[in-house]
């Protein structure tokens, strides 16, 4: 095939994770395949407004297969607002102008949500062509069955929790995972299932911690002394998502009420650090604690989710998505995101993808699996 594209500019951009490294390798050589010139731009799009890249060639994308993380370095700045001296700058054109400088047909970008909007936003305002590929441990990237690097924190977080086990029946303890994934709670699910979580809390079901604790509570009269809850970051309890989900004339009316009321009394700065906002799993380890009467301890896995080597899976995925891409470049095909439905790497409309979350549906068959081994998720179902 005669290449329709001559050089291409690719970036990593939003959270590092497994299988950057190999989604890079098989774009690169997939493209190199077909004759097509590849720039990596580092460090996302500031890289780009600040015109940093390297030659990617067969030598540079050599091993990195297996890697974790990203060999171009990522980073979560946006074209249209980028700090440059203090200050939020517009940056687009200079994207652009430093693109044609490069004789760039495209610019592919690997990333998450973020990327994807601005992606979209880039090639509308600057006019310039662009294909995207699905990267979140969060899975929430729409118009795709999967992203890449997710199966690899799955299994990380996975692991988390079958450790978690022993510690748990040694002492008789509730021990609360945290567990990533932002407002969706896919990691926390599979992870939750496969480890055999006893609780599962994702922010597609908000929880009531009075249903966790009977259950909790039932366990133990059962004679199994410990639990194991598995918490996704972004997870609610029903009176959050109620008053998120208040009428906007109710919300100012509770406004207008609390500013009726005299401002308390100035607190001490001893006392105002205790202020600070609990983080959501500790609150709920406490709380658990003292409806059970059972003893309640909390690990948050961090960012050890997004680190290391990618999964089998991972590696597969990312190098199908990844020469799928080159031979997109090579047809010409632009402002695309290559996704995989039904097993299969197809390209589908980027303007179909940026900005919508692909959540976890109530009825989605994780879901009942979870509720057909015993596990509560937080409601009273």
């Amino acid at each position: 095939m005669k290449s329709k594209t001559k050089t291409i500019g690719i970036l990593t951009a939003g959270g590092d994770c497994p299988g950057l490294n190999a989604c890079i390798r098989g774009v690169a050589k997939a493209a190199m395949h077909y004759g097509i010139k590849v720039i990596g731009i580092q460090d996302g799009f500031r890289g780009l407004v600040e015109n940093r890249t390297i030659s990617l060639d067969s030598a540079a994308v050599s091993g990195l297969l297996t890697q974790g993380g990203t060999l171009l370095g990522t980073g979560r700045d946006k074209p249209h607002k980028i700090m440059m001296g203090g200050k939020s700058m517009d940056m687009t054109d200079v994207a652009v102008a430093n693109m044609h400088r490069m004789n760039m047909d495209c610019l592919v970008c690997l990333g998450g949500n973020g990327t994807q909007k601005n992606a979209l936003r880039l090639r509308e305002s600057g006019d310039i062509p662009v294909l995207t590929l699905p990267k979140t441990i969060d899975n929430d990237v729409a118009q795709t069955d999967v992203s890449f690097g997710f199966d690899s924190a799955m299994a990380i977080a996975t692991e988390a929790i079958d450790r978690l086990h022993t510690t748990a029946t040694s002492h008789h303890r509730i021990i609360v995972c945290e567990v990533m994934g932002h407002d969706a709670g896919w990691l926390a699910l599979g992870a939750g299932v496969a480890g055999g979580a006893d609780v599962i809390l994702i922010p597609e079901i908000p929880y009531d911690l009075a249903v966790v604790a009977r259950h909790l509570s039932e366990r133990r009269r059962n004679g199994k002394r410990f639990s194991i809850i598995a918490v996704a970051e972004g997870v609610r309890s029903k009176t959050e998502a109620q008053q998120s989900s208040a009428p906007a004339s109710k919300k100012k009316s509770d406004k207008s009420e609390k500013q009726d009321k005299p401002a308390p009394p100035k607190e001490s700065s001893e006392e105002e650090l205790h202020l600070v906002q609990e983080p959501v799993a500790s609150r709920i380890a406490r709380k658990l604690q003292q409806l059970t009467g059972t003893e309640a301890r909390v690990t948050s896995l961090g960012h050890v989710q997004r680190g290391g080597q990618p999964t089998a899976h991972d590696r597969l995925l990312s190098t199908r998505l990844g020469t799928r891409a080159g031979t997109l470049l090579a047809e010409g095909v632009y402002d695309v995101m290559v996704a995989i439905q039904g097993g299969e790497a197809v390209a589908v409309p980027l303007a179909s993808v940026a900005g919508i979350k692909k959540l976890v549906p109530r009825d989605h068959t994780w879901i009942e699996t979870a509720r057909l081994v015993e596990t509560c998720l937080g409601d009273d179902l």
